[in-house]
């Protein structure tokens, strides 16, 4: 590293590049703050791409290949609507001076994105590798970063840890439970409500439904509590059927949601949920279970060890709990290549409510600050 790019990274301030960050609204597209990422990359003289699924890839230290030890830094650009306009809060209270910053993206994750460019732009390594990897569309589909778990030049492949930047409130989150929908399809034959039981009431099979999910987890073959993350949990959450008050009603669609634990994949669940319905249904009442048709795989539920060396670093560093995290998040595609942690300043809610995702959404200074250090310090135990 040069004594010219020692000066750029010495004069990033987190805080300066977060005010400007939530000031690019990004919640119908990315492409404006993707742009003023590359370019924050560039005046620190750190050559970026963009790869084909829109992820912004820059590195520092030799070839993955030439390495010991590789880590990745991600978190996402983009955010949930309606875009929350900046504001900077000079005499909120915080513990160590500097205010809080309000708008959409301040948390969730411009905040934690502030954090890991301080980082990643004070590290020196010399022998092993630090890789930024910011992905496009988290809050959606997580298409960007599907492409970049895909890719046959995936860095996090051969990385020995991921972090990955959430409002965590400084806590190291090492596991999350994945979340699957679905639709339970009925069907039966219409008939005259007159006469009933000329048809076949798709509706009245929603009992047996109902039923069969209160008891889906205490069957025998069910995956046991998790450790860290608890019992998994079956939601029925949106029903469908009938078209006529004087008619019995052949279609019946029952909408599910599961918040699964680790080792349950989406295949596995698919599979244990039809043959525990079909078990339940009358015989003459079709069924059939179908997950939502989305172009990227679910967010499956993920865990790291606890005593792993990327844990105990940053939980050593930042002061906070080791725990689980409560959201979806794309480390749910990273945990299964690599040891991953989500980490960063924020929080989901707070005493008054929601902040994440609501209209209230802020970070405090000092935090960010706080952030920074902790994964500054990860990185120089972890890389040389």
């Amino acid at each position: 590293m040069t004594g010219a790019d020692a000066s750029a990274a010495d004069s990033f301030d987190p805080i300066a590049f977060l005010e400007d960050a939530v000031q690019h609204a990004s919640h119908e597209d990315v492409g404006p703050m993707r742009e003023f990422l590359c370019e924050t990359l560039a005046d620190r003289g750190l050559e970026a791409r963009v790869d084909d699924g829109g992820t912004v890839l820059a590195a520092r230290g030799p070839p993955a290949a030439d390495t010991e030890t590789h880590v990745v830094l991600n978190t996402h650009i983009d955010t949930v609507s309606p875009h929350v306009p900046f504001e900077r809060d000079e005499n909120a209270p915080e513990a160590d001076g500097g205010g809080v910053i309000r708008g959409r993206g301040s948390c969730d994750a411009k905040g934690p994105l502030a954090a890991i460019l301080a980082a990643f732009f004070a590290v020196e390594p010399t022998d092993d590798r630090v890789t930024l990897a910011i992905t496009p569309d988290e809050e959606v589909l997580s298409t960007g970063a599907y492409a970049l778990v895909s890719g046959e030049e995936s860095p996090t492949r051969d990385a020995d840890a991921v972090i990955v930047g959430e409002p965590t409130d400084l806590d190291v989150c090492t596991a999350a439970k994945g979340r699957f929908q679905g639709t339970i399809h009925l069907s039966g034959a219409n008939a005259h409500a007159a006469e009933p039981e000329t048809g076949t009431n798709a509706v009245a099979a929603l009992e047996s439904v109902l039923a069969a999910i209160r008891t889906f987890d205490e069957r025998d073959d069910a995956p046991p509590a998790h450790p860290q993350l608890g019992a998994a949990t079956l939601t029925p959450t949106v029903v469908e059927g009938g078209e006529a008050t004087n008619q019995v009603p052949a279609d019946c669609a029952l909408t599910v949601d599961r918040r699964s634990v680790p080792p349950e994949t989406a295949d596995e669940f698919h599979e244990a949920l039809t043959a525990h319905l079909r078990a339940a249904v009358p015989d003459d009442v079709g069924l059939e279970f179908r997950f939502t048709d989305r172009p990227t795989p679910f967010l499956e539920a993920w865990d790291t060890d606890p005593d792993a060396r990327v844990v105990q670093t940053l939980a050593d560093a930042s002061g906070g709990d080791v725990r689980p995290f409560t959201a979806a998040t794309e480390a749910s595609y990273f945990a299964a290549e690599a040891p991953t942690v989500v980490f960063g300043p924020g929080v989901l809610a707070d005493d008054e409510g929601a902040v994440a995702h609501a209209p209230r959404e802020y970070v405090e200074v000092a935090d960010v600050r706080a952030a920074a250090r902790a994964i500054e310090t990860t990185l120089s135990e972890l890389v040389a």
